[in-house]
């Protein structure tokens, strides 16, 4: 069984070969689980078409035997849901774009998503093949997909340390939300890393490998690093780069969109907020460019380690040019940086300062 590729006709499309696009905001703001053809795409090469009842999954490397599962072999594994966010670490690059120049795509708040997530737990997978699980171990993954030379030119390739592969909420996925994932989404099966950058959760998953080290492949060896804001391309030194995994605490204003032309006087605005797993407190809402705040409401979507928190507040808009804030808060107190400028770096990566957009009210 071939799945079908679904995009939704109106992703913004930063790239066609390979795909990179993402919904409008106020498109992805309407559903709090995010439908599978809303979900921004982000792809390294073309999107494989696979063969659902043919495709298989090896487990090998530090293992007491090396397995080979079917798809029907992990669908009859004891299942687990998990809510969780999918984020790609260049979310809101364009904020940084706006700064000085950045590599990659300029993607804006919408690489970003949130799905019930279906699958076998990855550790159920590791145990199948008796996986050694010892600290200092590294679960490497190898997708079905080719990359294009600028991503390294060969099968997509990243790892995750073994506690993060144990965590009972790690997933080798299946379905989106009650349904077969589609092929720009992983079919036929995926890793779900809850709380961490998309990169870290390989679609197309063809292969898994229980090893001392984490993966060479270029996705995890050499690219997805934060470097310093002194460091250009031309000065790329890997030993200065941080491997990104958890994602920072960040929020996006997805009501009104910026540039808008508003009424004057109350002004309704919308937004999402996330962190890697401590609750959202508190966001606040400016539409003076900072200088005052008022509190948004949090909405109630249930109770969700990995999930993301909506919110919406109301601005008193007077006629001229206005700049919208939001800033979230987590339980731990911590907020997010004034400025793209505070945390630039080359490669864009982890943008999450308050988001800022600006409008007109007449």
């Amino acid at each position: 069984m071939l799945n079908p590729f679904r995009k939704h006709p109106e992703l913004i499309v930063h790239g066609a070969h390979p795909l990179n696009a993402e919904p409008p905001l106020p498109k992805l703001r309407a559903h709090y689980l995010t439908p599978q053809d809303l979900l921004y795409v982000r792809s390294h090469g073309d999107i494989p078409r696979l063969d659902g009842a043919a495709h298989r999954v090896s487990v090998g490397g530090r293992v007491a035997r090396e397995v080979s599962l079917s798809l029907a072999d992990v669908r009859a594994m004891p299942p687990r849901t998990v809510r969780a966010v999918m984020q790609c670490a260049g979310n809101r690059r364009a904020d940084m774009r706006a700064v000085r120049p950045v590599k990659g795509d300029p993607w804006a708040a919408g690489a970003i998503g949130c799905a019930d997530w279906t699958g076998a737990p990855l550790a159920a997978v590791l145990e199948a093949a008796g996986a050694e699980t010892g600290e200092g171990l590294h679960v490497a993954f190898t997708s079905a997909d080719t990359c294009q030379p600028s991503d390294g030119g060969a099968p997509y390739g990243v790892s995750l340390p073994m506690g993060k592969a144990l965590h009972p909420d790690t997933l080798v996925a299946y379905a989106m939300n009650g349904e077969p994932l589609a092929a720009e989404h992983g079919f036929p099966l995926r890793v779900v890393a809850p709380g961490w950058a998309g990169v870290r959760s390989p679609k197309w998953l063809s292969a898994v490998t229980v090893q001392d080290r984490p993966s060479e492949a270029h996705q995890q060896a050499g690219d997805y690093k934060l470097y310093p804001s002194d460091m250009q391309p031309e000065t790329e030194d890997l030993a200065r780069g941080l491997t990104i995994d958890a994602m920072p605490l960040n929020s996006a204003v997805t009501e009104p969109a910026a540039g808008a032309a508003l009424k004057a006087g109350r002004l309704v605005v919308k937004g999402y907020a996330v962190s890697t797993d401590r609750g959202i407190i508190r966001v606040d809402l400016s539409g003076d460019g900072g200088r005052t705040w008022s509190q948004a409401e949090i909405e109630d979507h249930g109770s969700s380690r990995w999930g993301w928190t909506f919110w919406h507040g109301a601005l008193d808009l007077p006629p001229g040019e206005h700049e919208i804030c939001a800033r979230a808060w987590d339980a731990a107190g911590q907020t997010q940086p004034a400025l793209p400028d505070d945390t630039w770096n080359f490669k864009g990566y982890l943008s999450a300062a308050w988001h800022r957009v600006r409008v007109t009210a007449a």
